[in-house]
């Protein structure tokens, strides 16, 4: 398995990778990295899980959620609500993995929800219906297909109100989320294999350069600072080189790290 795929794979839409995986995944047939890199977008693609099923075991997804039991409601000021959104996006992804219909359709409700405060909801609106439906229709492709169109709408939407920079932030909450699922799944049947899908260094490189370079009033939110904080922590686990290796030590440290993020991020300030 090629270093980069892990990186292709988490910035490839899903609109592009919603069928069921290949038996082999030829990376020289997917976008170049310099194309992916203005445009990730998509933080657990269910071809990420694809490889997680052939490399053992199916993984317990439903031990991997993290239930919602009603409408998520928008905390704090605008870059922590952009970074619940991306959260609860990717939780959809792996509600959709565990096939929990009622989880797909509290996401779906709670993404509407905060796509309204960030004043996006005129785009993502029928998104979340048809998300809604199609989990009673337990149709799972369409579900997927929703979840990235709704993703990739709230992008464009904030790129008209000149909000680039939470459009951002989206992409990075619902990546910290993606990544804690994944070292969850991986750390339970620990894999070289495995852990390579986490070496994404050109990934955390551009997360770190975006949050650099925000708006002094971006930056300045408590949130966004400890999320920060939290990517330049993870940068150095996740393989430095082309040929590092990824260690069962380094996959528990980051889901640790991206555990305490996701609750930073969905926590009330103090």
């Amino acid at each position: 398995m090629k270093k980069a795929l892990a990186l292709v794979l988490v910035a490839l839409p899903l609109s592009v990778i919603a069928e069921p995986p290949a038996p082999h995944i030829d990376v020289s047939k997917l976008p170049s990295q310099s194309k992916m890199i203005d445009d990730v977008v998509v933080p657990v693609p269910s071809e990420i899980f694809g490889v997680l099923d052939k490399l053992g075991p199916r993984p317990n997804w439903v031990a991997v959620q993290r239930p919602i039991t009603g409408v998520v409601q928008p905390v704090g000021e605008q870059p922590q609500i952009a970074l619940m959104l991306g959260s609860v996006i990717a939780e959809g992804f792996i509600a959709v993995e565990a096939q929990d219909g009622t989880q797909v359709k509290q996401i779906g409700k709670s993404v509407l929800k905060l796509a309204t405060a960030l004043a996006v909801d005129k785009e993502v609106k029928k998104r979340s219906e048809a998300i809604s439906d199609a989990a009673d229709k337990k149709d799972w492709p369409t579900v997927r297909k929703e979840l990235d169109g709704a993703l990739d709408d709230v992008k464009k939407a904030m790129q008209k109100l000149d909000s680039v920079a939470l459009s951002q932030l989206v992409s990075l909450g619902g990546w910290i989320r993606g990544t804690e699922a994944l070292t969850a799944v991986v750390g339970k049947n620990y894999s070289k294999d495995g852990a390579e899908l986490l070496h994404q260094p050109v990934l955390l490189d551009y997360f770190e350069k975006r949050l650099a370079s925000l708006k002094p009033k971006y930056k300045a939110n408590s949130v966004v600072t400890t999320v920060q904080k939290g990517v330049l922590n993870i940068r150095p686990l996740i393989g430095l080189t082309e040929d590092a290796e990824i260690s069962e030590k380094s996959v528990a440290e980051i889901n640790q790290i991206t555990s305490d993020l996701v609750k930073t991020i969905n926590s009330k300030a103090p």
